[in-house]
C-alpha cells in the first residue's frame, strides 16, 4: 500500500506492506530513516532549512523546516522502537530548481542544515542524490528498507 508524504509533511511506519512516497523534491530535501532491526521508517519532505524564518508556522508545520523536521521525524521513530544506532539514513532532493543563478540555494542550504542534524545526531548518510536541477521522487519501501528514486523516468536505488 502506497503512503504519500507531501510538502511539509513526515510519515513513520512500522508496516511491511507500506511504501513511503514522496513526490517532486526540487529545492526541498527528503530524508528517509530504516532501522533494519526495529523494521521501523520514516520519510520527511522539507521545504526550508530554518525555522526562525517563522516560528509560528513551525509550531503548526514542523516538518516544513529541516531544522525541526528532522528531530520531529527521528523522535516518531523513536516511539515506535527505532534505535539511532540502527538507523540507515538515505538522502534526496536539494536542487536548484527556479534558482539557476543561485541566488537563493535554498536546495543547498537545506542539504548543508539536513547534514549538519544528522552529524550531530551521529548519523552517517548511506546513500544520496542532491543536488542539480532535476525534481526527484522517492519512496522507502517498509518490506526491505530499500530507497528508490526516480528521476527523469528511471528507478534507481540509492
Amino acid at each position: 500500500m502506497n503512503v504519500t508524504v507531501g510538502i511539509s509533511e513526515m510519515r513513520v511506519s512500522a508496516d511491511p506492506a507500506e511504501t513511503l512516497i514522496t513526490y517532486s523534491l526540487g529545492s526541498c530535501v527528503g530524508l528517509a530513516l530504516y532501522d533494519s532491526v526495529a523494521r521501523v521508517g520514516g520519510l520527511i519532505h522539507s521545504m526550508l532549512p530554518f525555522s526562525k524564518i517563522d516560528p509560528d508556522k513551525a509550531k503548526r508545520l514542523p516538518c516544513m523546516f529541516v531544522d525541526t523536521g528532522v528531530p520531529a521525524l527521528l523522535q516518531a521513530m523513536f516511539d515506535l522502537g527505532a534505535q539511532k544506532k540502527s538507523l540507515i539514513a538515505k538522502v534526496a532532493g536539494g536542487s536548484q530548481i527556479m534558482d539557476e543563478k543561485g541566488i537563493f540555494n535554498i536546495g543547498e542550504r537545506n542539504y548543508a542544515v539536513l547534514r549538519k542534524l544528522l552529524w550531530k545526531n551521529n548519523i552517517l548518510v548511506s546513500g544520496e542524490d542532491v543536488g542539480g536541477s532535476v525534481p526527484r521522487t522517492m519512496y522507502l519501501r517498509m518490506e526491505t528498507g530499500k530507497t528508490i528514486l526516480k528521476v527523469s523516468g528511471r528507478e534507481v536505488e540509492i
